[in-house]
């Protein structure tokens, strides 16, 4: 049986060094993510909240947690006090509130324009014109508690590579459009987040800075 470390190993191997992975904890054991830690990796990601709050009680305090799932409003205020990303960012009245809160905390916290770029239906995210009228607003102008570091999507679950391609090209071609309308001379805006465990190979070709990998590092999930 392959172990984590040497999945990591392997996958370390495989990528480009100034990639960053972000290793999704769901439903793994604090001792799992702490195998995976003790080979180095720092940066951690969960998709709920309920599962992320008693991990981060137990395990190291320098390891850096991204939140990666769809973020209801009125659970910010409980990982306000240590989340180093929020990658999910799909509204500018969820933004309002992690602001909020990080004026609460007195800490600025990361994010990440989450984008729609699947043909399915059930993946959140903004639209271009949704990013825009953000990015135009008096209110984010305003937002002194958050730092907006990219974008960040999840392709379409398919065999179909073309597809994952064509989605991967779209998240890239809008990053560019709001780097060069917004952040031209401001390297903050540099992350692009696309790439699973089933897909990254193809996201790393299209420009991805950081992969969201569980499965490829942990092994299957038990539900």
């Amino acid at each position: 049986m392959v172990t984590i470390s040497e999945n990591y190993k392997k996958m370390l191997d495989a990528i480009p060094s100034n990639l960053k992975i972000v290793a999704i904890g769901k439903t793994k054991s604090p001792d799992e993510i702490l195998s995976l830690y003790d080979c180095g990796q720092r940066i951690f990601g969960e998709t709920r909240v309920q599962e992320l709050l008693p991990k981060y009680e137990k395990l190291p305090k320098d390891i850096k947690w991204h939140m990666v799932g769809h973020l209801q409003r009125n659970k910010v205020k409980y990982i306000a006090p240590f989340i180093d990303m929020i990658q999910s960012v799909d509204s500018l009245k969820l933004l309002n509130v992690i602001n909020k809160e990080g004026l609460k905390n007195e800490r600025v916290i990361n994010c990440l324009f989450q984008i729609h770029i699947a043909e399915e239906e059930t993946k959140f995210g903004m639209t271009m014109d949704e990013v825009l009228r953000i990015m135009e607003s008096d209110e984010f102008r305003q937002m002194k508690n958050i730092s907006v570091k990219g974008v960040m999507a999840m392709a379409t679950f398919t065999d179909n590579e073309k597809q994952i391609r064509k989605e991967f090209k779209a998240l890239k071609t809008i990053f560019e459009k709001v780097k060069e309308k917004y952040f031209r001379s401001d390297d903050v805006f540099s992350e692009i987040s696309m790439g699973m465990s089933s897909d990254y190979e193809i996201a790393i070709e299209e420009g991805s800075t950081m992969v969201r990998i569980g499965t490829a590092l942990f092994g299957e999930r038990q539900y």
